[in-house]
């Protein structure tokens, strides 16, 4: 195979979009944009099976059986019924020995020149803090190598290839959420970094998006100052999810992402900040009302979602305002009192929305397949619930031992869409052990160790409680008679001897 020449190879240590030129002057140059094919935009941290199995998983998990025994010890303990109390200290400590393994991995990351390897211990270092980063214990472990991860990340941001810079947005979103509140300090070292990749057009789709998701959940978990952050970041998403940033065409994923962010952060004000109005102020999501309206006839499902989704939320907010007050009233007579469109300036705005959202909750054109549509269909039902009839929301989180957590409101079905997102498989873990997950969405933490299913094994749940249990096929099978009957029933006069009723 022939060298490149001289003038095209990379310089050594320089990553792929490592471009400090392009980057400072803003334009996107042919090899960035080679550079940005590399990485689609519905890239997943378990994305790029070349990393799944490295040298490096074979080598940290030769004392536990590699990558594929990491919840062997799990399955042990679950083998024979419920977990005993010491079982239970069993696995948190197994747990918390392979938290304290890949965290000491981390020191002499930056010394590892492979990037295929360094994005391995990224994804290995993801998993940990999501699943076994639990409690006291867990969050002890992380803050005492806060400044070496840190270090580690912004290396990977510099240095890295696109998968790479994905993963470490993808951990330091998912360290936020195992920080917690109050870690003032976290957030102001990592914002700049953040902002400097979002704004970075050479850079990857992809990594533009994680880095905006991971930069709002900072700002949302950690930043517990007087909202001077919060009002910064929801200026620059306004910015970003505008059709031209920075001089460029916005990708239609990012300024999704910008509303997805938004709404976010519009969960941690109050009403009236958000949809009110006075003599001083106007609330901020009716400042930018007609702009998300006309969001909703973009192409994009996911801007039209996030768009529904942010006026949801405001829509919410707008009732809300006449429920609180006039406490005499019926919840009707309250709802087109104060918190009513009627008679302001945002009523032919509001009007237009509700049709438009109830066409798209029924729309069936060819202009998307078959899943997109149904999608779409399912997402924006629940948004003309709301909007278009004035009903609350509802969303219910099943837990492992069938413990349910109701969530009633679009401010929590939000939070609670994006930390899922962030967290993915270690979702259930977090919000049973940690404190602030916890207070978000107001679960009381003994729901999470009761066992709701009277005491039964997991044989015998999978025997008695599953889809494909006994009983279920039963079940399925008195419904199919019954049906079965009421159409012999219906067609009964088609019959001269009434056979088979």
């Amino acid at each position: 195979m022939a060298k490149k020449p001289r003038s095209q190879r990379r310089k050594k240590g320089q990553g792929l979009d490592d471009d400090d030129s392009s980057a400072d002057s803003g334009m996107v140059t042919p090899s960035d944009k080679k550079i940005q094919e590399l990485l689609p935009e519905d890239h997943t941290i378990a994305d790029s099976a070349s990393t799944i199995i490295s040298a490096f998983e074979e080598d940290l998990g030769s004392e536990h059986g590699g990558e594929g025994a990491t919840g062997a010890d799990d399955d042990l303990l679950l083998a024979h019924g419920n977990r005993t109390a010491d079982q239970a200290e069993a696995a948190a400590a197994a747990r918390q020995a392979r938290l304290q393994e890949v965290l000491v991995s981390m020191d002499e990351f930056a010394s590892e020149k492979r990037s295929a390897k360094r994005e391995s211990r990224l994804k290995r270092l993801f998993k940990v803090l999501s699943q076994y980063a639990t409690g006291s214990a867990g969050f002890e472990a992380v803050a005492s190598q806060q400044d070496n991860l840190r270090t580690a990340f912004l290396y990977s941001l510099r240095q890295g290839t696109p998968s790479e810079q994905y993963a470490a947005c993808r951990c330091m979103e998912v360290m936020s959420v195992i920080l917690g509140a109050n870690q003032e300090a976290w957030a102001e070292s990592v914002a700049k970094h953040f902002q400097r990749t979002v704004e970075g057009t050479n850079k990857a789709t992809a990594v533009r998006m994680a880095a905006l998701r991971a930069w709002a959940m900072t700002v949302f978990i950690c930043d517990a100052s007087d909202g001077y952050g919060t009002e910064q970041l929801m200026d620059f998403c306004e910015v970003a999810a505008q059709e031209n940033f920075r001089n460029e065409t916005t990708p239609l994923a990012l300024r999704a992402t910008a509303l997805d962010a938004w709404a976010l952060l519009a969960t941690t004000v109050e009403d009236v900040y958000l949809a009110g109005q006075d003599d001083v102020q106007i609330g901020r999501g009716l400042a930018i009302l007609s702009w998300l309206s006309k969001c909703l006839d973009i192409k994009s499902v996911e801007i039209r979602a996030a768009a529904g989704e942010c006026l949801s939320l405001i829509h919410e907010a707008r009732l809300s305002l006449g429920i609180n007050t006039d406490e005499g009233e019926n919840a009707t007579e309250k709802r087109y009192s104060q918190g009513s469109w009627e008679g302001t300036t945002w009523e032919v705005t509001i009007d237009e929305v509700k049709q438009r959202i109830a066409e798209l909750a029924v729309e069936s054109g060819r202009s998307l397949n078959k899943k997109a549509r149904k999608q779409q269909r399912a997402t924006f039902r629940d948004f003309a619930n709301t909007i278009v009839e004035d009903e609350a929301p509802e969303e219910v989180v099943s837990f492992r031992n069938g413990a349910h957590l109701t969530l009633g409101t679009w401010r929590e079905i939000i939070q609670l869409n994006f930390v899922r997102h962030c967290l993915q498989g270690g979702f259930q873990m977090q919000l049973s052990t940690n404190a602030t997950l916890q207070a978000i969405f107001g679960a009381d933490k003994r729901m999470f160790h009761a066992d709701n299913n009277g005491g039964l094994s997991q044989v015998e749940k999978r025997l008695l409680l599953s889809k494909g249990s006994e009983a279920a096929k039963e079940a399925h099978m008195e419904l199919t008679r019954r049906r079965d009957k009421r159409e012999n029933i219906k067609n009964h006069f088609l019959t001269v001897d009434g056979e088979g009723i």
